[in-house]
């Protein structure tokens, strides 16, 4: 499957540089174009390089270095594909081999006709180190080839300079190397460049460069190889020489090409979701998802976790959300057990800075920074864009009230236990993460005649803010206090003091109309035509129209919130009830968060109204996939991809863990024939095959495996066979 490009287009340079990311877990090199265009956005990034700038309020993801530059002249005159007249084209990111390939047939100022092809893949065996070539090929007359290319210390994140230079090296005629280190976090940058041909170089303006002339004859090929390696003082000592000596016994492109795809032939034949039906749109949009999610997530490397955006762009400055947790962790616990725990251990290495921020807001336990970069501080910027209405900028309010990411961070912890039953984990580090944000709920509720109650947070719906208690934060942190007890994370006194507070804490029930009140003053509040705002969502257009305070004076919400309740705990609530809330909180949800839709599709599975299921995931698909030109310049969504796994495993095909059961309830849309996929449980990997008509389930581990049905019980051996004629699309 391929992410492609038929035609070069300025309107949409930015969003296919973040589609066609490049990368392995330790970097990420964006899609953009090799050459020059105004308003493009390079991009080079590193997992946990993060720097905050003199003047800056927060830490930055560094934009390093560019590398993948080609400045490329024939006969004397720039390649461009806006100046020059272009015959064809064509760019595409290759998921099933991890190469980004272009190919151009330009006609030059003189009438010659040229091929230009240009590649480059990420090295899934030496996490270091990328590959780059381009091949220019004259097809009617000889010419003059030059090219120019190296490494360049004038990148910027959006004009703020991060890094500083240190030393520049040259290793006889084929080699280029450079040394950095960022202005506050003090951190190493080693890159090198070897080339396979001989070149002649120079240092200016923080840029090393490598020229290369040769005259070419007609239907031949210059072929330049420049083989990248960058090293951090994260992960090594002296990074500059460890770069310069990878480089100097670097091997070739197609070394590099075969090895990546040897590993993504791997990958896809152990982790791919496999779905047949009419549309081959859903199984590029999973597999764009899956190679997304393994390419920005650090596979052995617990120090560091994942930005919003992955390793695609600047967007959220690279810091890490909630996100991380509850919709990108499940996507390895069920695939990568071990990847699922260092996320867990990011957060736990991070425990002290959750623990003063609690201090700072007079609570107990751990209060987790809703933006999390390197240190584990607070990370959150205090102002955002200028208010349309008022002239004024607007404040972020979600470090001070966004408090469930504590919670949702137990909840984690809870799902990684028992998918691995991995006691270790609870006992030397689980029980801690379980006893500190239990505690931060204990002082963090209020006392209002003889129950308690959580009063001024942000719920996952960002356009509720500073409401009492908003259900989702509510039921959460009872469940974060009721895993305290169960694993007794705590000495007596505090274990009683957490059954007071499961005893006493405020959980709102549905009213006699059936619903949740998502909040104390939710459903009193006026409702207006949404229907304007919902045919764009994403573009929070509604702040076009109305100050961000009146927005939450309304009935409207902008992402997922209560729905969020009803699809991390399923087992609290009836399908009535889930069906009624579905659909009354989706009429006033404009779907402005790419989180969205996704869950709203789940749960719309679960209610069994799969033609609305589908369409919801469709939509979901379409946020990074869309035909939008921008919907995704500063990155992919990164959680909105972790999402679309999440609907078809917890949705479409019915999957639930509760309680340490495992179950599977199918459901597929009238589109699909078969879907099939891999999944972890307790040391089981088991592969599902589902159709409308059987549900085949098969293991290669000795140990009986107890797994529900339909809601029936069933003892796994090695194949499970099931008729499906009371699970087809209703």
């Amino acid at each position: 499957m391929k992410v492609e490009e038929k035609q070069f287009d300025l309107e949409y340079i930015n969003k296919y540089a973040s589609q066609m990311t490049i990368g392995n877990g330790f970097f990420g090199i964006r899609g953009s174009q090799e050459e020059d265009y105004r308003n493009q956005v390079r991009g080079m990034f590193a997992a946990g390089v993060y720097n905050r700038p003199l003047g800056a309020e927060s830490a930055e993801l560094v934009n390093l270095p560019d590398v993948i530059r080609w400045e490329i002249k024939i006969d004397g005159e720039h390649f461009s594909l806006e100046t020059m007249k272009v015959l064809a084209y064509e760019r595409a990111l290759d998921l099933e081999m991890g190469e980004l390939k272009r190919y151009a047939l330009i006609e030059t100022a003189q009438g010659k006709k040229v091929e230009v092809i240009t590649c480059r893949v990420a090295d899934q065996n030496n996490l270091h180190q990328a590959a780059l070539k381009v091949v220019i090929k004259p097809l009617t007359e000889d010419c003059q080839v030059d090219v120019k290319t190296g490494i360049d210390g004038q990148q910027t994140n959006f004009g703020t300079q991060q890094l500083v230079e240190k030393e520049l090296r040259v290793f006889g005629d084929d080699l280029i190397s450079a040394s950095y280190q960022t202005t506050e976090s003090k951190i190493d940058i080693g890159i090198a460049a070897k080339f396979n041909k001989a070149g002649v170089f120079q240092a200016k303006n923080r840029r090393i460069t490598a020229s290369f002339s040769e005259k070419i004859r007609k239907n031949t090929s210059f072929t330049l190889e420049k083989i990248i390696v960058l090293s951090t003082s994260l992960q090594q000592t002296d990074p500059f020489k460890k770069s310069i000596a990878q480089a100097q016994k670097s091997v070739s492109y197609t070394e590099i090409l075969e090895q990546s795809m040897s590993y993504w032939t791997d990958f896809w034949h152990q982790h791919r979701i496999t779905i047949q039906g009419d549309s081959s749109f859903d199984q590029l949009a999973m597999d764009f998802a899956a190679y997304h999610l393994q390419i920005m997530t650090p596979r052995n490397d617990p120090s560091v976790s994942v930005g919003a955006k992955g390793l695609t762009g600047e967007g959220y400055k690279g810091h890490v959300f909630w996100d991380t947790e509850i919709f990108i962790l499940p996507f390895f616990l069920y695939q990568f057990p071990e990847v699922a725990k260092n996320l867990l251990l990011y957060r736990y290495d991070r425990l002290e800075g959750a623990r003063q921020k609690a201090r700072d807001y007079h609570y107990q336990g751990a209060l987790f920074p809703w933006e999390s970069a390197h240190t584990g501080q607070e990370e959150t910027p205090k102002f955002a864009a200028l208010n349309i209405k008022t002239g004024t900028r607007q404040e972020v309010a979600s470090a001070a009230a966004e408090h469930h990411i504590s919670a949702d961070l137990a909840y984690a912890v809870q799902e990684y236990v028992q998918a691995t039953e991995d006691q270790s984990f609870l006992e030397t580090k689980g029980k801690t993460l379980i006893h500190e944000t239990a505690a931060f709920w204990l002082s963090r509720a209020v006392k209002v005649d003889d129950h308690l109650e959580i009063h001024r947070v942000i719920g996952p719906d960002e356009y509720t803010e500073y409401i009492d208690n908003n259900a989702y934060t509510n039921y959460l942190a009872h469940y974060n206090v009721a895993l305290a007890v169960k694993y007794q994370a705590g000495d007596p006194l505090f274990l009683k003091e957490c059954q007071n507070f499961l005893d006493k804490l405020y959980l709102p029930v549905p009213n006699k109309e059936q619903l949740i009140p998502q909040d104390d003053t939710y459903l009193s509040k006026p409702v207006i035509d949404l229907t304007t705002y919902k045919e764009r969502p994403g573009s929070q257009s509604i702040l076009l129209d109305y100050a961000r305070s009146e927005v939450n004076e309304l009935q409207v919400s902008k992402q997922a919130d209560l729905v969020m309740l009803l699809y991390l705990l399923p087992e609290y609530f009836s399908q009535p009830i889930v069906s009624k809330n579905l659909h009354y909180y989706e009429n006033k949800t404009i779907h402005d968060s790419s989180l969205s839709k996704a869950i709203h599709a789940i749960e719309a599975c679960r209610i069994q109204e799969m033609e609305w299921a589908y369409h919801l995931f469709q939509e979901a698909c379409l946020i990074d996939l869309g035909p939008d030109p921008h919907s995704s310049d500063d990155g992919i969504h990164a959680a909105s991809l972790g999402a679309l796994w999440l609907a078809v495993i917890f949705g479409f095909s019915g999957i639930t863990v509760t309680n340490g059961t495992l179950s599977i309830s199918p459901r597929l849309p009238s589109a699909w024939e078969k879907i099939s996929f891999p999944f972890i449980w307790k040391n089981h990997r088991l592969l599902f095959v589902l159709t409308k008509k059987q549900i085949v389930i098969k293991k290669e581990t000795k140990e009986t495996l107890p797994i529900f049905v339909n809601g029936d019980q069933y003892q796994l051996e090695k194949e499970l066979k099931i008729g499906r004629a009371s699970c087809r699309e209703r």
